[in-house]
């Protein structure tokens, strides 16, 4: 930083030797040197740390394994590929790619007579943010952006040599203390854009007060620990500590450390409410600093109700910050709820295509559906044979692909839902350090991930929409590097093509696989179907078999350590899981009828009011005598039956089938009466009882209503002949007052 007159400390022996190596290498490729700093990334005087550092969790996996006593899918198909060797056909393909008589075609996409590509407007949507007047985009070096001598040694180190757009604008204003909401490609250094300023602040805290300054929120685990890295790194020569709170790993460890008081918190939404709630001195009190990442993702299906309960959990005198690489109006309304007077950064627009990016579709006929994975295949096995992602629409799609990978020898890793927060990590190592060639994920890895090195991104399973289309082709081709975007598009995906086709323009190819090369691969992919089932079955039998294992071991610790796990206190949530499905319910038919996005975050967070207001109605009804709580009981009862036979009648459904399951509290009255009769029929005090019990069950047609009514009457006629046994006393004492237990002494 010498030219910048900026100076460090005085290197030692070790940093001159790599400084003279690297001035060598800097004498043989100054044009190399001048295209880098041009793109603004890594400066190429010293070698730069890599912000991704996952390797302890690729060393527990065996552990975990070891732990759990299974065994790895990697294990389960070589085991497999050892006991039979690969098919004929499938090792011609292997030695013999290269001799094919009709290879891969590329050529330039043309629409069909039914894809009106200029008239189109599927898929767009104008973008919510506008740009923002006074702010500059532009830097020549983080030393204009007044940052402290400890965080310009880590981009240093971090080999961050000129600011970004989106950085250049977003870092002097974060500093004054400014909320804002920033849009930028992907690719574009959002995170460090964040981090920079809230660490500088951070620098000039109290420090003699411990206290959760910063808390970052992401909507997947593997991007806040991607973040809770990148953040560790760029304050790697300061004092401030960071937190990482996600789900799937410890909870124990990570209650030590929030307890501890970290400055910066790193979290999911869900594990972090988790903590709020249930562990003991944890808060939000001293807040400063608030960031949403990927907001627009944090506002989707499952996420609102958790985001509204964090703001509303923090204190109102903070400053608040939103990054996402697209920007809608679903954000309004958090903007209302969560940001004062925000400034709006659009360093890019939301839909920017990179211009290092090569987009293709591949057509998937409706006859030709059933060979997808024999096209996916020919494509890894010759074309894109290293360094790919390969988006899958759900996690047994991405696993079943995962084991024909192994089966015919590719090596590659697989990352989605069913597997350990563990196994998700050590996949993302793996991949990061080229250990395997293809990563087969769901929309997981889609969001924020910065997997440097990404050569092609294949979407076998078309995604929903172009947002979602935007984020994973954002994988690749970025920060200036080239990339390949192959797009699997089958008949029932004609508005996206559309919408993919208008971002791209004519820069769009058309890729067409050699139909010999797709036939081979169907070939061996039957033959290879036993082997698939017999891996699965594998997998079938470890789970039940585990499961059981966890089962006796709940079983005894329950009776070793009864005493201390009923001493603990219950853990607690803000919303019910019936909650969260009406949430969700809602949600989805808002969808379903085609409503617009905005209606959707409206819809379920209306949804999410009104069930916690019954619920808080529910808490104060506990505190009511017994006699009006079960009124109150049997009243909200009777409504739901009512409510359920009137849905049945407008569906036309019979009017004879079972209507409900009865609650706890009638279920114990009913026990309650059945003992009672049968106390006094073996007394030999009532014999009438006997025809009434023989005729209930010949009432099959009777309502929910009907039953609760005849049950009523069954309880008070008891009293009344329990009454007239006792000598039938003119005192009217209450029933709860005569039991004995309740008798003053």
């Amino acid at each position: 930083m010498e030219e910048n007159g900026f100076m460090f400390d005085p290197p030692s022996d070790e940093e001159l030797g790599l400084e003279l190596d690297s001035n060598e290498e800097q004498e043989d490729d100054e044009e190399e040197v001048d295209e880098r700093r041009a793109l603004g990334h890594q400066k190429p005087s010293k070698p730069s740390q890599s912000p991704w550092d996952f390797a302890s969790y690729s060393e527990s996996v065996a552990e975990e394994h070891a732990r759990r006593s299974t065994t790895s899918i990697d294990f389960k198909i070589s085991k497999h590929r050892s006991s039979a060797p690969l098919p004929a056909a499938a090792a011609e393909d292997a030695e013999d790619d290269a001799d094919d008589s009709e290879p891969d075609r590329q050529e330039d996409y043309r629409p069909d007579d039914g894809d009106d590509v200029a008239n189109t407007t599927a898929g767009e949507s104008k973008a919510f943010f506008a740009s923002s007047e006074g702010a500059s985009f532009h830097a020549s070096s983080f030393m204009e952006l007044n940052l402290s001598r400890p965080l310009l040694r880590a981009c240093e180190a971090l080999g961050y040599f000129k600011p970004t757009p989106i950085q250049a604008a977003c870092v002097p204003l974060a500093l004054s203390g400014r909320d804002i909401c920033g849009s930028a490609i992907t690719g574009s250094g959002k995170t460090a854009a964040f981090a920079l300023p809230t660490l500088e602040r951070l620098l000039y805290r109290p420090k003699r007060v411990p206290a959760i300054r910063v808390l970052i929120l992401t909507p997947t685990r593997e991007l806040a620990v991607q973040v809770h890295s990148m953040v560790q790194k760029i304050a790697q020569f300061t004092d401030i500590r960071c937190c990482l709170v996600v789900g799937g790993l410890s909870t124990k460890t990570q209650e030590t450390a929030l307890r501890s008081m970290p400055d910066i918190v790193v979290a999911t939404p869900g594990r972090m409410i988790d903590h709020l709630r249930n562990s003991m001195s944890v808060d939000l009190d001293d807040l400063a600093v608030l960031i949403l990442d990927e907001a627009d993702r944090l506002l989707e299906l499952g996420f609102n109700a958790e985001i509204r309960e964090l703001v509303r959990l923090c204190p109102k005198r903070r400053q608040t910050m939103l990054f996402s690489a697209t920007m809608t109006e679903e954000v309004d309304e958090l903007i209302k709820l969560s940001l004062t007077r925000p400034l709006r950064l659009s360093a890019d627009p939301s839909t920017k295509r990179p211009a290092t990016l090569t987009e293709e579709v591949v057509r998937i006929r409706r006859m030709l559906e059933v060979n997808q994975e024999a096209v996916l295949l020919a494509l890894c096995s010759k074309t894109f044979t290293s360094q790919v992602i390969i988006f899958s629409g759900t996690k047994q799609a991405a696993h079943r692909l995962k084991i024909l990978f192994g089966l015919f020898g590719f090596k590659a890793a697989e990352l989605h839902g069913n597997l350990t927060q563990t196994q998700r990590l050590d996949a993302l190592e793996v991949f990061r350090k080229q250990e395997v060639d293809f990563l087969i994920a769901t929309d997981v890895a889609a969001r924020g991930l910065d997997i440097i090195g990404v050569k092609t991104v294949i979407n076998f399973a078309c995604p929903r929409d172009l947002t979602s289309y935007v984020h994973r082709v954002g994988r690749t081709a970025r920060a200036g590097r080239e990339g390949y975007a192959v797009t699997f598009v089958t008949d029932n995906d004609r508005s996206l093509l559309k919408a993919i086709a208008k971002r791209a323009g004519s820069k769009l190819k058309s890729r067409i696989v050699a139909e010999q090369s797709v036939t081979k691969w169907s070939q061996n992919i039957d033959q290879m179907e036993d082997k698939v089932a017999a891996v699965l079955q594998e997998e079938r039998e470890e789970m039940a078999l585990r499961k059981a294992e966890m089962e006796a071991t709940k079983a005894e610790n329950m009776i070793a350590h009864r005493d201390e796990i009923y001493s603990r206190p219950k853990r607690t949530w803000f919303v019910t899981e019936q909650e969260k499905n009406v949430v969700a319910k809602a949600a989805k038919e808002s969808v379903d009828k085609g409503k617009g996005s905005g209606n959707e975050v409206i819809s379920a967070q209306e949804a999410a009011d009104l069930k916690m207001k019954e619920k808080r109605k529910r808490e104060r009804e506990k505190n009511l005598p017994r006699r009006k709580r079960r009124k109150l009981e049997a009243a909200r009862e009777r409504l739901d039956d009512e409510n359920d036979n009137e849905e049945l009648q407008g569906h036309g459904k019979n009017k004879k089938e079972k209507s409900g399951i009865s609650l706890i509290d009638l279920a114990y009255r009913r026990a309650k009466a059945v003992k009672a009769v049968k106390k006094a029929a073996d007394a030999g005090k009532i014999v009438q009882k006997k025809n009434k019990q023989a005729k209930r069950p010949s009432q099959t047609t009777q309502s929910r209503t009907g039953e609760m009514q005849e049950l009523f009457q069954s309880e008070m006629g008891e009293k009344k002949q329990k009454k007239n046994l006792r000598g039938g006393s003119g005192k009217k004492k209450s029933s709860f007052k005569s039991k004995s237990r309740y008798k003053r002494r």
